[in-house]
């Protein structure tokens, strides 16, 4: 049975992948480094920013605005690249991931913003204790100021969303992502 095309066109995008039966995608931060680099080449490859991020230990989240270049090939490469190398490196064989990537158009700047809210909030809800920007592998605390971002990405997109003077932006932005996302703010949430 095919796959249903997706809509994968310029724009806003939420993307998301899961390890193979939810396992381990990265075990080191070395793993995180390197699939972070691997996002920073594609990125400029194929005309994508990267807005929003997290890092889980079985999957990922990242937020793209996807230029003209579209979204499947740069994520072949992404996620088939990044499990050839952990394979190596790990003495693995067999698929690292589980099915094809999920993702969802971000149309609105209500969309974006709840997008973005639901990626930083990924550690909370899988239980990690602490505030949002003591989690390392998240866009979050670069986005408020305070530490540096793994990856490229376009902090300056995210907090447009939330007013034109930085200061200002910087304290709606803290106090949205504070908020507890709503079960149906996205009626299709990701696998």
């Amino acid at each position: 049975m095919a796959y249903k095309v997706r809509d994968e066109g310029p724009g806003f995008h939420h993307v998301v992948t899961r390890g193979n039966n939810r396992r381990p995608v990265y075990t080191s931060d070395r793993d995180r480094t390197v699939f972070f680099l691997m996002v920073d080449r594609l990125a400029k490859k194929h005309d994508w920013n990267v807005v929003a991020y997290c890092l889980m230990r079985s999957h990922y989240h990242v937020i793209l605005e996807v230029g003209s270049k579209g979204l499947a090939r740069g994520m072949d490469e992404l996620n088939g690249g990044y499990a050839r190398w952990f394979n190596g490196e790990h003495g693995r064989i067999n698929h690292l991931f589980g099915r094809r990537y999920w993702n969802r158009p971000l149309r609105t700047e209500a969309a974006l913003a709840n997008g973005v809210r639901y990626v930083v909030q990924n550690p909370r809800r899988a239980g990690v204790p602490g505030p949002l920007e003591s989690h390392a592998w998240t866009s979050y605390a670069p986005t408020i100021g305070v530490e540096f971002p793994h990856v490229t990405f376009r902090r300056e997109d995210v907090l447009e969303l939330f007013g034109d003077r930085p200061a200002s932006a910087i304290a709606q932005f803290k106090q949205f992502c504070g908020e507890r996302v709503l079960p149906d703010h996205d009626g299709r949430q990701p696998p």
